[in-house]
């Protein structure tokens, strides 16, 4: 199983990259927002701006790679079986422990704690404005942020959902999940 687990990780991780080179995954966004903006002559130099702005680019460049990796490392989880709160591939995983399995493994986070629980960390995130790595929440049992699951790009989340038992991707867009959609939240800013 584990030699089949790591082939399908790597046929997805090259896949991923293909997709990304060819500008048909959206894995990093371009756009950054704007740094805190001083005037002119407000006892900065150009060669400070710059410096700061280098700063800032360093640290989005670290950021953006960080989540790459969260993204990686979910989809090489597909198919890995579920269980109530499961916290690692080999027991099963249910959604927050897939996360915060993730989130260790690729990217050194500690996140800890029910679906609800890392809802009230990180950055909102308006939904147009989602990245790959970034958390999304939903109502599924009548109970807010109830499930999480890790945007991936595209439209599309990688999650551990108990229904079918298994760690797979869904849709934001339509179905099922896209209409118990709450909200979403970053990590890398």
């Amino acid at each position: 199983m584990r030699v089949h687990r790591h082939s399908l990780f790597t046929l997805l991780c090259s896949s991923v990259l293909v997709l990304h080179g060819c500008g048909m995954l959206p894995i990093g966004s371009k756009a950054q927002a704007p740094a805190a903006s001083k005037k002119v002559g407000d006892g900065d130099t150009a060669a400070s701006r710059g410096s700061e702005r280098g700063t800032n680019e360093k640290a989005n460049e670290k950021a953006s790679e960080k989540a790459h990796d969260v993204v990686l490392f979910a989809l090489g989880l597909i198919e890995t079986g579920y269980r109530f709160g499961g916290k690692n591939p080999e027991a099963g995983l249910d959604c927050s422990g897939m996360v915060s399995y993730v989130f260790n493994q690729a990217a050194d986070f500690r996140l800890a704690g029910s679906a609800a629980d890392l809802a009230r960390r990180g950055k909102v995130v308006d939904p147009e404005a989602l990245r790959p790595g970034d958390l999304v929440f939903f109502n599924t049992r009548n109970k807010p942020y109830s499930h999480v699951g890790i945007y991936i790009g595209d439209g599309r989340f990688v999650h551990a959902p108990s229904s079918r038992g298994k760690v797979r991707t869904e849709s934001l867009r339509k179905g099922w999940f896209a209409a118990r959609f709450e909200e979403a939240r970053t990590y890398f800013d």
